[in-house]
């Protein structure tokens, strides 16, 4: 009985760690978070939907994709600048609002040409409401929990997407339509919750940064973000490491076909990237948010590229889980870790533009990765593709490790300008209780 009350504490001790001291409006934030991804079906099933239900070509199929990608790529700008004019809250409340409107109009379109469009519009809208979140958590964490705080959002993302991939596929056997619906109500129910419960975040103009935090006079624009050569090579090194793994769910499952294994064979390679994000995220994110990003950073590179290279050694199912194994725990490393840069590298005033800009990263290996693995793959072979992967974890791997050398000797990472002198506006809500971190 003292063994297991011992393990008890043990556990609800490192729970405490891993979620304990954050404002009440990160977890009502992170709630959100979680049922929107709960109810994230559309995208995952479009293509199943076009071309099982609609009866519309595997080429058409790819084409609305695309056209989801692209309005993702387009929308994380426009949102950004957004978030830091308008304001988190009514940034986040549109993009939700804009969501559910157009899921359930996509269910209800006929013409390909309506479809498609509708398709960029959901495409654009679901995409929209990133910048505000990332913004949100950094104006209400401080700079000590963040990496901790962006890992919980992440964890919360993956259990949501855990999920809804299962219950979507009952769901779709019976109705798309519902399948549709379902998450168009679901993100309305986000909505709602953010209307109620949601404060907004965004800094006084007046605002200066915390300690550790970049500096700035208030006047930030794109071009501001564009000139910032640092930041952008950040999201140039984000651009090689999402397009890596984006291959594992456009280039692996066409290279384990031409291998000969199954579409069930790969879903259990696939599956556990999933399960091992939403068991390891938590404790690995304790072992790495009081480091200095460079080291993490590079870590993570050279783990998602020579996990991908394996896969050119791999001729059965458990060497392709042990692949999967080692590119996902260099993403879980990566994206808590990248998102808490792109935050100390962005100037206070200008959080929403950033993050647009970092967003705008991954939405474009979303559409870039598929035509680039395919390609490579009809011209060279998988083979070359793997190999190819682990250079370009390698580039970024160096590429890390030359931008932040200096991080770690506390020097500033954002250009520096006169700053006034009033503290910076905080969010007040107080502290959650625990029974918060598992709402």
């Amino acid at each position: 009985m003292a063994t297991a009350h011992l393990s008890f504490s043990g556990l609800r001790q490192s729970l405490a760690e891993s979620v304990g001291g954050l404002p009440r409006a990160f977890w009502w934030l992170w709630t959100s978070t979680l049922i929107n991804r709960l109810g994230a079906f559309v995208a995952t099933f479009l293509a199943l939907y076009l071309t099982v239900e609609r009866g519309y070509s595997a080429s058409y199929a790819g084409l609305v994709g695309a056209l989801y990608g692209a309005g993702g790529v387009v929308s994380s700008i426009g949102a950004g600048v957004l978030t830091d004019r308008l304001g988190r809250r009514p940034t986040l409340l549109l993009a939700q609002l804009s969501t559910a409107a157009s899921v359930a109009a996509l269910s209800l379109m006929t013409h390909p040409v309506a479809i498609a469009a509708v398709a960029g519009l959901v495409g654009m809208s679901t995409n929209a409401s990133r910048p505000a979140v990332q913004a949100m958590i950094a104006d209400m964490v401080p700079p000590e929990d963040r990496v901790r705080a962006f890992a919980l959002n992440y964890w919360a993302i993956n259990l949501g997407f855990a999920i809804s991939s299962t219950s979507a596929g009952l769901i779709a056997q019976y109705s798309y339509h519902l399948l549709f619906f379902t998450e168009s109500a679901m993100v309305l129910a986000c909505a709602i919750l953010v209307y109620v419960k949601l404060p907004e975040s965004r800094p006084e103009r007046s605002a200066v940064p915390r300690a550790g935090e970049a500096r700035d006079d208030g006047q930030v624009s794109m071009g501001t973000v564009l000139r910032d050569g640092r930041f952008m090579t950040v999201v140039g090194l984000s651009l090689l490491v999402a397009s890596l793994i984006q291959q594992g769910f456009v280039a692996l499952p066409v290279a384990m076909g031409q291998q000969g294994f199954s579409s069930s064979d790969f879903g259990m390679a696939i599956a556990v990237n999933g399960l091992l994000i939403v068991v390891v995220q938590l404790p690995i994110t304790r072992f790495i948010e009081k480091r200095e990003p460079g080291g993490v950073l590079v870590v993570s590179s050279l783990l998602v590229g020579f996990g991908f290279g394996l896969n050119a050694f791999a001729g059965t199912v458990p060497f392709f889980v042990f692949a999967v194994v080692v590119w996902t725990v260099g993403e879980v490393i990566n994206t808590p870790t990248q998102m808490g840069l792109v935050v100390r590298l962005s100037p206070v005033h200008g959080r929403g533009r950033y993050q647009g800009m970092y967003s705008m990263s991954w939405a474009a290996a979303n559409l870039s990765a598929p035509l680039a693995g395919g390609y490579v793959i009809d011209r060279f072979g998988a083979d070359v593709l793997w190999a190819a992967s682990a250079v370009v974890g390698v580039i970024a791997a160096v590429g890390y490790a030359l931008l932040l050398r200096r991080l770690g000797t506390g020097e500033e990472t954002a250009p520096v300008a006169a700053a006034p002198s009033p503290a910076p506006a905080e969010v007040t809500e107080p502290a959650a209780p625990r029974t918060d971190s598992v709402a």
